[in-house]
């Protein structure tokens, strides 16, 4: 009889290793560590919003416990995001204006007796047809547009003052990681320099600028922006409310005397629309959300 052969077989040659014995490629690895960081800085931008908004909201929530005898934060925090979705304003925008306006007498049945109306300001400089005046995304979104339009870009961005800083309202063409580390900016930036001079700062490029440092010039770099210009938005009291900054693929040699002026004409008549937005929507919005408060105690 023959022997019995037991065949063994060999092991594959290296380059037929099962993919879960393989090391990752370092093109593989640099990339898994690019999407990880990725992931690290959008979560850090998110907590640093949540960080800001959320005193906020607390001390308004706080208030309306007190003031209408609500069973608890959480009542608070439903009446105001009903308020603020019917206003289509942000939830933060509100909490803060009811921390900081006087509450209705006792018993009132309305918040603000007497308040002056204000005629609805002229949008047409905005060159955008019809706009609901009402609707913040709609009017600061027609302004960036043309903004982009008057200086020939299509990659810009809206900043509102909000407690001493710039926040990030509205943006067109620009990258996540850029609208992330722009979330609130209070200084080495050229539309803080605006708002700060309540006047218009080219950076032709921003490269060779010394008016960043190397981080920031980082990110916008990354961006794909080799020049900005940042127009600050002034009411017909010449107080800043804000920002627009268009960003440019190219280095900039000038803008002409008439687009400056158009950026000017952009600048307050939105700067307008902005102080009439905080005396009449947002006081509105205080209006609705007395009543709302008044009729969940009944």
């Amino acid at each position: 009889m023959g022997e019995n052969v037991t065949n063994i077989p060999s092991a594959p040659p290296p380059d037929h290793q099962p993919p879960s014995q393989r090391f990752p490629s370092p093109e593989d690895e640099t990339e898994r560590l690019r999407a990880t960081a990725e992931q690290l800085r959008q979560q850090v931008s998110e907590l640093e919003i949540q960080a800001r908004a959320r005193p906020r909201i607390a001390l308004a929530e706080g208030i309306l416990v007190e003031r209408y005898r609500l069973a608890d934060e959480r009542a608070a925090f439903t009446l105001l995001r009903q308020a603020s979705q019917r206003a289509n304003i942000k939830l933060h925008q509100l909490a803060s204006a009811v921390a900081r306006t006087p509450g209705p007498a006792p018993g009132a049945k309305v918040w603000l007796s007497g308040r002056t109306r204000h005629p609805m300001p002229d949008l047409a400089a905005l060159a955008a047809g019809t706009l609901n005046a009402a609707n913040q995304g709609e009017v600061l979104g027609a302004a960036l547009h043309r903004v982009l339009t008057v200086t020939g870009t299509d990659m810009g961005n809206v900043q509102l003052v909000e407690d001493g800083v710039l926040r990030m309202a509205k943006h067109a063409g620009l990258p996540r990681q850029f609208t992330d580390y722009f979330a609130f900016v209070d200084g080495n930036t050229s539309c803080a320099r605006a708002a700060a001079a309540s006047s218009q700062v080219t950076v032709k490029e921003v490269a060779s600028s010394a008016g960043f440092d190397d981080e920031t010039r980082r990110v916008i770099l990354t961006a794909g922006s080799r020049a900005c210009h940042s127009v600050p938005l002034v009411d017909d009291q010449d107080t800043v409310h804000g920002v627009i900054s268009s960003h440019h693929a190219r280095p900039l040699i000038g803008f002409t005397q008439a687009q400056l002026q158009a950026l000017h004409t952009t600048s307050r008549t939105l700067g307008t629309w902005i102080k009439w937005h905080q005396r009449t929507v947002l006081l509105d919005a205080l209006e609705n959300l007395h009543q709302l408060a008044l009729d969940s105690r009944q």
